[in-house]
C-alpha cells in the first residue's frame, strides 16, 4: 500500500513537473514575441494587434487565477507578470499608430483593441464529430468587406455613436451558413464571439427557418468549431501547405477562446512553438507562406473583392502580421488551459 501511495505521488510529480517545462516554453515563446511587439508596434497590422490584446487578456486572467505558489511557480507568475506589463506598453504604442495610419479602419474595430473586451473560458466542453458537414464548399462563402460590415453592426461602429447588436438579415444567413471552409468557417464563429462579448442578445431572432429553431448561438459555436476540428486534424496529418498554417492556429485561438479545451492537442502546440522564428521571434516566416502571403497582395490589387483576410502585412524579415497575433493567442490559450489543468477546482466538464 505504501509503495502504491508513494508511485502516486512520484507520478503526480512527474506531470507537475512535465507541465511546469511546458508552460516555461510557453513563456519563453512568448518572451520572444514580445521582443518582436516592442521592435515592429508602428508597422504590426489591426489583425496582428487583436492578437496581442487576446494574448493580454489570457495572461491577466493567468496571474489572478495562478493555481500554485511553490517557487517554481511562483516564478513562472512574476515572468507574466513581466510580460503583461511590456504588453501592456508596446499594445500603447501600437494603437497609437495604427489610429494614425487607418483612422477609419481602427475606429471601426477599436471596441476590440483593449484586453478587457475578450472573456477567458471559465469552464470547457469538447467539439461533436457528428457535427462535421457531409460536404463542404471550396470556395469561401463571402467577401471581407461583408464580413467586415457584420462586424461593426454588432460593435456599433458602423456610423458615429451607432445602434449596437444589430443584425441583419444578409448578415446572420451568411453567419449561419453551413458548409463554409477556412477563414468563412472562423470568422463565422468569430462573429458570434464578439456578439456575446459585446453582449448582444438575441442574435438569431427573425431566423423562422422550422430546422433551425433549437438552435442556440452555443449551439453555432459548437457546430463551427467540431468543423474547424476536422480541419485540423487534417492539415496536421497531410501536412501544411499555403496558409493552411496560419488557418490552423487561428482555428485553436478562436475554438480554444471558445472554451474547446480538445483543440489544445500538445502535439499541436509543439507545431506552434517550432514554427516560431527564434531569432526575430515572429510566426509566419516560411517562405513557401511568404509567397502566398505576397500572392494574395498581388490578387488584391486586381481583384479587390476577393480577399478573405484583414489587410495582411508581411513585416521585416518575412514576418506574417496575421500568423504571428494568431499563433501567440493560441499560446495564451494553452498557458490558460494548464493552469487549469493543474487546479483541480477547474478541471474541464466531462
Amino acid at each position: 500500500m505504501i509503495r502504491l501511495y508513494l508511485a502516486l505521488i512520484l507520478a503526480l510529480a512527474s506531470v507537475t513537473a512535465s507541465q511546469e517545462e511546458v508552460i516555461d516554453d510557453i513563456l519563453n515563446s512568448l518572451s520572444k514575441s514580445a521582443s518582436f511587439l516592442e521592435s515592429e508596434h508602428e508597422n504590426i497590422n489591426l489583425d496582428g494587434v487583436v492578437g496581442f490584446f487576446i494574448l493580454q487578456a489570457e495572461l491577466k486572467e493567468a496571474v489572478r487565477t495562478w493555481p500554485h505558489t511553490d517557487l517554481v511557480s511562483w516564478a513562472q507568475r512574476t515572468t507574466t507578470v513581466g510580460l503583461t506589463k511590456r504588453l501592456d506598453h508596446s499594445l500603447h504604442k501600437a494603437m497609437a499608430a495604427l489610429e494614425e495610419s487607418d483612422p477609419k479602419y481602427y475606429r471601426e474595430f477599436e471596441p476590440l483593441l483593449t484586453w478587457m473586451f475578450w472573456l477567458v473560458p471559465q469552464q470547457w466542453s469538447s467539439t461533436d464529430p457528428s457535427l462535421v458537414y457531409s460536404s463542404t464548399s471550396s470556395m469561401e462563402c463571402y467577401d471581407e468587406q461583408l464580413s467586415d460590415k457584420c462586424m461593426t453592426l454588432l460593435l456599433g461602429t458602423w456610423k458615429n455613436n451607432g445602434t449596437p447588436c444589430i443584425v441583419t438579415k444578409a448578415c446572420r444567413d451568411t453567419m449561419t451558413r453551413f458548409g463554409c471552409p477556412h477563414y468563412s468557417l472562423s470568422h463565422q464563429l468569430l462573429y458570434f464571439m464578439i456578439g456575446t462579448m459585446k453582449g448582444c442578445s438575441n442574435m438569431l431572432k427573425g431566423d423562422m427557418r422550422a430546422s433551425r429553431s433549437n438552435l442556440t448561438e452555443r449551439s453555432y459555436q459548437k457546430i463551427f468549431c467540431s468543423n474547424m476540428m476536422k480541419s485540423n486534424q487534417e492539415a496536421f496529418s497531410n501536412g501544411f501547405t499555403g496558409q493552411t498554417q496560419d488557418i490552423f492556429a487561428e482555428n485553436i485561438l478562436l475554438c480554444g477562446l471558445a472554451g474547446f479545451s480538445d483543440f489544445y492537442r500538445s502535439d499541436w502546440l509543439q507545431h506552434i512553438l517550432r514554427s516560431q522564428d527564434q531569432e526575430v521571434g515572429c510566426f509566419g516566416r516560411d517562405e513557401r507562406v511568404i509567397s502566398q502571403i505576397i500572392g494574395d497582395e498581388l490578387l488584391e490589387q486586381l481583384q479587390p473583392h476577393r480577399r478573405v483576410k484583414r489587410k495582411e502585412k508581411t513585416l521585416r524579415d518575412g514576418c506574417s502580421s496575421h500568423m504571428t497575433g494568431v499563433a501567440v493567442s493560441a499560446l495564451g490559450g494553452y498557458l490558460n488551459y494548464y493552469l487549469t489543468e493543474q487546479d483541480i477546482t477547474k478541471r474541464p466538464l466531462s
